[in-house]
This record gives structure tokens, sequence and C-alpha cells, in this order.
């Protein structure tokens, strides 16, 4: 499958809504109400490394459709704050919130590649201790999400 279905209200950090602020999440599924909230993501291949000043994350679909609408998503958000939320069995594990450095978004023939740095020697080391930390979860067998200015714009592993 090319994409995959994730419910909104679980996709930001544990008790709190999509926008970070706000009322807990609940906690039973079944009491959610019945218009809950979902939407499809394209489902990629994530390869992480740190480069000069920071990190880069490549995201890659086989399916040209998935890419397409990673590429349209990445175009439509790009500037904003780019952060990763890594899962395993649908619960939130670590988040990375890259603020502490520019990122910008540069299609690929397959995909996007997401290179965030910075001039600053402590914020280069956040986010190369970022890099360190996704990586590591990833070969561990969790999920990441990416999200730019907390919008979903694909998930998948490496």
């Amino acid at each position: 499958m090319a994409s995959m279905m994730m419910e909104r209200t679980g996709m930001s950090m544990p008790g709190m809504n999509m926008a970070g602020l706000g009322m807990p999440g609940m906690a039973n599924p079944a009491t959610m109400p019945s218009g809950t909230n979902w939407l499809m993501v394209p489902r990629c291949t994530f390869k992480m490394e740190k480069c000069q000043g920071g990190m880069k994350i490549m995201c890659t679909c086989d399916d040209k459709m998935a890419c397409s609408m990673m590429q349209n998503l990445c175009t439509m958000l790009a500037g904003g704050m780019c952060s990763c939320c890594m899962m395993m069995n649908g619960m939130c594990v670590c988040t990375c919130n890259l603020t502490m450095g520019m990122c910008k978004c540069e299609m690929t023939d397959k995909g996007v590649c997401i290179t965030c740095t910075s001039g600053d020697k402590a914020c280069c080391d956040m986010i190369q201790s970022c890099c360190d930390c996704m990586t590591s979860m990833l070969k561990a067998g969790c999920t990441c999400c990416m999200f730019m200015n907390n919008s979903p714009i694909c998930c998948g592993c490496c």
C-alpha cells in the first residue's frame, strides 16, 4: 500500500490535541465521538544522516501518486516548523521538533530531501543528536511520521 490511514487526534504529544494545546485526548477508543478525524498520508521509506551543520532526512516513495502527494504537501507547507514523531505500536515514543535549525525541502526523483542545519555549534549538536536518536529508533522498528507546520507529510520506516 502506498498510503497509511492515520487518526489525527492521536498524532501530537500524548495528552495534547493537534495544535499542542487544550484538552487531553480520550484514552478509550469506545468513547471516541463518531466524527473522528481520519486522513491518508503517503507511506515512504526514511533515511536520516548527519551532514555539515545538521542532518538530512530523505523520504522516498516507490508509488508515483504517493510521491506526488508528498511533494505537493511539502511545497505547500515549506518554510514552517519541521518535526518527526517516532511511534511504536501506535504510541508516540519520541517527538523531535527541529526548531533549532533552518529546514529546507528539496524534491528528488522519488520523494523529498529535508535538510535541517544551523550555523550555531550548540544547535548543530542538538540537530545531530536528534538524528542519532531517530536513526536508532527507526532501526529498532519505530515508525516515523514527518510533520510540517503540524500537518503530517508522510509516514514510514527505514
